[in-house]
């Protein structure tokens, strides 16, 4: 991220929409004495400057350096109420949270009936909602103006408010550990990625059952469901299980499409599962499916009834450009890919600052495929250098060796035989880091580093030597993810067959959806 979005009041301005500034002006307007006060006039010279200068606020004299950091926090709150109070904010949690602080200031004036009727409705909202963690708070509430006795109320309200109790004590700690469970293993993903071994799986498999709470799936609501069938997801993908993953993902978007209401509640997960379903469809090779699922949430977050706000917005950005690139890939179609690359460009430029680097390299690497497939090596290698030359990019080990091994390709490829020998050199430096390399990158590499020995009249059979060679790892249940971050084998098909890679792609798509795919129909 750049020096501009490190001051986080500033990248809070420059994130307001026109109508949001706006209210703001006229928040700070109903408050009369404050129309000129300091803050809105820091607020006005943070709107008007493109990048974050403190020397250049303290010349405008409105504050001086010791009053800077109190004022800057003042006017950061003073937004945040402005953006609770807009209309396009609003949603359930919100509007519960309010209705619990209403009920909590009735309470303390004494008006204990008052509190009681608002905190009923906000219980009603909050289990429609399946917001229980609030749902417990309000209960709480409940019984602690039960307790003093001043309601005088039915001898049986007691039962009832211990039974509500106990309920969603039991509800949000099977929650909380089934999403413990999930962010542990999210973050053995990111951490050690997939296992590469019996012995890696073994551990995995014992950690997951270990922590996994002994439960009838019948029995529990919809969050409980979704954090189930996401701890299972990620256990699915670590252990490259991917008709699990399929099979999950699936449960989890079906869930959303039975109660549609909760997609206004919870479009953040409505998004991710959608993602998470066709990154397995991707992972399985099922094209076919993989397109029903696009078009169907695509139809949904361009639908008036989606919930739109910033954060919506990024990740509807990212969940439809990224799997429309996965789905031009399973069909081999780059030239469409590439007439969405201005669109994604666009977007990153629209969206600087609320899409993180990983994402943008990923964006990268992916459309570097896309000039690959269509013969383009020059812009390929252009794309793959974006990612190789930046420094400071934390993404997968085995994505940035992939990027290099493509890179070394599209050399080859582009006739670039100087700045092939040179490459080589340097994928060997990162190589030698990387402690878990596959055997499908250890074959390639030695390939690659072969080419320049080979007479041209030999090289078809080199290719056949190769492909024979990586052939038996497709399946492979440790190496067959390397395929999935470039298609040798298609490419090695289209060298042997004197073939377009993207004709070759296209074929294997065609026989994919002409096959009976019982195997995952009936999960």
């Amino acid at each position: 991220m750049t020096t501009d979005y490190k001051e986080n009041l500033f990248v809070l301005i420059k994130s307001l929409s026109k109508s949001e500034k706006r209210q703001f002006k006229l928040f700070v307007g109903r408050m009369g004495s404050n129309l000129d006060s300091k803050f809105l006039k820091l607020f006005n010279i943070l709107d008007k400057i493109e990048i974050y200068d403190e020397q250049l606020i303290l010349k405008k004299r409105v504050v001086s350096k010791q009053q800077l950091s109190n004022l800057k926090a003042h006017l950061y709150k003073q937004i945040l109420i402005s953006l609770k109070l807009n209309p396009s904010h609003q949603n359930s949690k919100l509007k519960i949270r309010e209705q619990l602080d209403f009920a909590t200031i009735l309470y303390n004036k004494g008006l204990y009936r008052q509190s009681l009727k608002i905190l009923d409705k906000a219980k009603i909202l909050a289990l429609k909602s399946e917001e229980k963690y609030t749902a417990f708070e309000i209960v709480e509430l409940e019984k602690l103006i039960e307790s003093q006795y001043i309601t005088r109320s039915m001898s049986n309200r007691t039962e009832i408010l211990i039974s509500d109790s106990n309920r969603l004590t039991k509800d949000n700690n099977i929650a909380s550990k089934l999403s413990n469970l999930s962010l542990q293993l999210y973050e053995r993903l990111i951490k050690a990625g997939y296992a590469k071994s019996d012995e890696e799986f073994k551990l995995i498999t014992k950690f997951f059952f270990e922590r996994m709470p002994k439960m009838k799936i019948e029995n529990l609501n919809f969050r409980e469901k979704l954090w189930y069938f996401k701890a299972y997801l990620w256990y699915s993908l670590l252990i490259q299980d991917f008709l699990s993953s399929y099979k999950y993902s699936m449960k989890w978007v079906d869930m959303f499409d039975k109660n549609p209401e909760m997609i206004k509640t919870n479009p953040v997960f409505y998004l991710r599962g959608n993602n998470y379903l066709m990154e397995s469809l991707l992972l399985i090779k099922y094209p076919g499916k993989f397109r029903i699922t696009l078009k169907k949430l695509i139809n949904n977050i361009e639908s008036p009834n989606f919930p739109k706000n910033d954060n919506t917005e990024v990740l509807s950005f990212l969940c439809k450009y990224n799997n429309k690139i996965n789905l031009y890939f399973l069909e081999g179609e780059f030239e469409k890919g590439i007439l969405l690359i201005d669109k994604i460009k666009n977007n990153i430029i629209k969206f600087s600052g609320r899409i993180d680097e990983h994402h943008i390299m990923v964006f990268y690497y992916k459309i570097a495929c896309l000039y690959f497939g269509c013969e383009d090596y020059e812009n390929s290698i252009m794309y793959l250098n974006k990612i190789i030359s930046n420094k400071a990019l934390k993404m997968r080990e085995d994505l940035l060796c992939f990027t290099r091994i493509l890179n070394l390709i599209a050399h080859y490829e582009a006739g670039f035989d100087y700045h092939l020998d040179r490459n080589l050199r340097d994928t060997y430096k990162f190589l030698i880091k990387m402690n878990d390399l596959h055997s499908v990158q250890k074959s390639m590499i030695k390939f690659l580093r072969t080419l320049g020995d080979i007479y041209p009249h030999e090289l078809k059979e080199s290719f056949i030597g190769l492909y024979n060679e990586i052939k038996v790892f497709e399946e492979d249940p440790y190496e067959r993810r390397s395929f999935l971050y470039l298609d040798i084998i298609s490419w090695l098909e289209s060298k042997i067959h004197n073939k377009p890679i993207g004709e070759v792609i296209k074929e294997k798509a065609k026989k994919i959806n002409r096959k009976e795919r019982h195997s995952i129909e009936h999960l």
